[in-house]
């Protein structure tokens, strides 16, 4: 275990030192593109002013035979491109693959002083962030990148699960973590063949009251939502961030929105869109809502120190609540800063 003298030195003489703390960005959405598709790779400048994060993917949905290609097709979408407060980032293959060390080497040799992160799959345990982390450090160091390269952890394994405390605390790179919800169900044995999302089967039963054969109600659950909450404690205790992953049935919005609507309730910062009309709903849903956000301007405004009490509106408002205000007052202003109309709702 490394000594906490040493966490925050470079691990390669050249490499840039690690954050202190992860940038503050807004990243409500963390949108997918196929970089092998030409048309794909055409929309991405009007996506940049659209979405908060950008991603190319070289795992999950590409062929074995475009690989190459969709590798080099993001080479030339990050080089061709200013990306200003949109994050770029990359899906790179597992570790296990024989396509991850040409991601690696290639792109941070190419584009790596405009790469903010690096999303890396089926993360088993501290020592698969270990393995990159020297990696893109040796990888730094050569090729003078003057920022590091950040590591973002899908959690799609039972062992991944398991092991979240170690993986969220394994390095000062690490950016956070994405519930992978496909993958997960498959390493656990769910039996279901959806891509997030609830489960009509997965609920409990209202108990019977008295005779009868009234049909009693059945309500449906969340199936993610201890996952979620594992992953979302990791992160936070360690000054991370979580996000819900995908939500795979692009014909039903509504339930699309309740899921994330979920996760947003639950401490995540954002989710994945997987297909341009979940841009909108991830952006409705990762920006506070305006009256909520009024309310914590109240709040604020009472207790400026954070300390006392005090009654808004009929309710008895203290330290906790203050704490609620800022966290959300906090996002209302990340989000301003990249929504005119939002910032003229929440009066900055």
């Amino acid at each position: 275990m490394k000594l906490p003298s040493q966490f925050y030195k470079p691990l390669a003489i050249g490499a840039p030192d690690p954050y202190r703390e992860i940038p503050v960005r807004l990243e409500r959405m963390i949108h997918f593109f196929p970089p092998q598709n030409e048309k794909m790779r055409a929309k991405v400048p009007d996506l940049i002013n659209q979405v908060d994060v950008i991603l190319g993917n070289l795992e999950d949905a590409i062929p074995a035979d475009a690989k190459d290609a969709a590798r080099a097709g993001f080479i030339e979408v990050a080089k061709a491109n200013d990306f200003g407060k949109t994050g770029l980032w990359t899906r790179i293959n597992a570790l296990n693959s024989p396509w991850v060390l040409d991601d690696i080497t290639e792109i941070v040799s190419a584009v790596g002083d405009k790469l903010d992160v690096i999303m890396l799959p089926k993360v088993e345990g501290a020592w698969d962030i270990h393995f990159l982390d020297q990696l893109l450090a040796n990888l730094e160091a050569k090729h003078g990148i003057k920022k590091p390269i950040l590591i973002h952890a899908i959690l799609e394994t039972a062992q991944g699960v398991k092991n979240v405390n170690e993986i969220a605390a394994a390095s000062p790179r690490m950016h956070g973590m994405s519930l992978g919800p496909a993958d997960l169900a498959a390493s656990r044995g769910m039996k279901t063949t959806r891509v997030g999302g609830g489960h009509p089967s997965y609920g409990v039963l209202a108990d019977t009251e008295g005779e009868g054969d009234a049909p009693r109600p059945f309500f449906q659950q969340d199936l993610w939502h201890y996952t979620v909450a594992r992953m979302v404690d990791a992160c936070i205790s360690n000054g991370l961030r979580a996000f819900y992953g995908p939500f795979g049935d692009f014909g039903d919005p509504d339930a699309c929105e309740a899921q994330f609507r979920n996760a947003f309730l639950m401490g995540c910062s954002g989710a994945w869109s997987l297909h341009p009309s979940q841009i909108d709903i991830a952006k409705r849903v990762f920006s506070p809502d305006v009256n909520e956000v009024l309310f914590a301007k109240k709040i604020l405004e009472a207790m400026p120190d954070g300390t006392g009490a005090v009654m808004i509106d009929g309710k008895m408002q203290d330290d906790a609540t203050w704490k609620q205000a800022t966290v959300m007052v906090d996002l209302a202003k990340l989000v301003a800063g990249k929504d005119p109309d939002l910032a003229k709702a929440y009066g900055f």
